[in-house]
């Protein structure tokens, strides 16, 4: 299984001002606007690394996943929520044809922390021998800052304040204040890891 991000969240919905407020950058000074470049690579690095441990997107974005095969012929749970919509589903072979997935031949399964995948009619298509199968998705909390939850949002202007700090991002361990708060959007494994 492999997951790339096909859209990544747009300059004008992360969150400058606030990260500048967060950081009193403008206190006393007039905003020049120079911090810019600097505030946003912080955010970004804040919202990887946050995604990263709990599983699910901040801000709305399109997502591709490909698979060698499905988790079960029925059902394929997905790496990451809150999933809005999925896409397209394609069938590719091995010379690289894809066939295109009716939509009538599957569901999403609205979930908090495990959305899915199921087939109508009892099964998924699967792939030629030697195919994968292309999932193409969109998930994410909202696609403005407005619509990810408000301990997320702190969370995030945490974290990247933390970068800006250091001068960037660290390898080390979130705070305690960060790990509080998305210690209830993580996803507690069960059954030896399976999602």
């Amino acid at each position: 299984m492999m997951m790339v991000e096909l859209t990544s969240a747009p300059s004008a919905a992360l969150p400058l001002a606030a990260l500048s407020d967060h950081l009193r950058l403008s206190s006393g000074f007039a905003d020049d606007g120079s911090q810019d470049a600097v505030l946003e690579a912080c955010l970004r690095a804040a919202m990887a690394a946050i995604e990263a441990r709990i599983g699910k997107a901040l801000l709305r974005r399109q997502f591709a996943l490909t698979l060698t095969e499905w988790q079960s012929g029925e059902a394929q749970g997905l790496p990451i929520a809150p999933v809005s919509t999925v896409d397209s589903i394609s069938l590719v072979a091995r010379n690289g044809v894809e066939t295109v997935v009716d939509e009538s031949r599957y569901v999403l399964r609205v979930d908090a922390h495990r959305p899915r995948i199921e087939g109508i009619a009892g099964s998924l298509p699967a792939p030629v021998l030697g195919g994968s199968i292309e999932v193409v998705l969109t998930a994410g909390y909202g696609a403005e800052w407005a619509g990810v939850p408000a301990d997320l949002q702190h969370a995030m202007l945490t974290l990247a304040a933390e970068f800006y700090a250091l001068d960037g991002p660290s390898p080390r361990q979130v705070s305690p204040q960060v790990s509080a708060l998305i210690e209830p959007y993580r996803l507690i494994r069960l059954r030896g890891g399976a999602a």
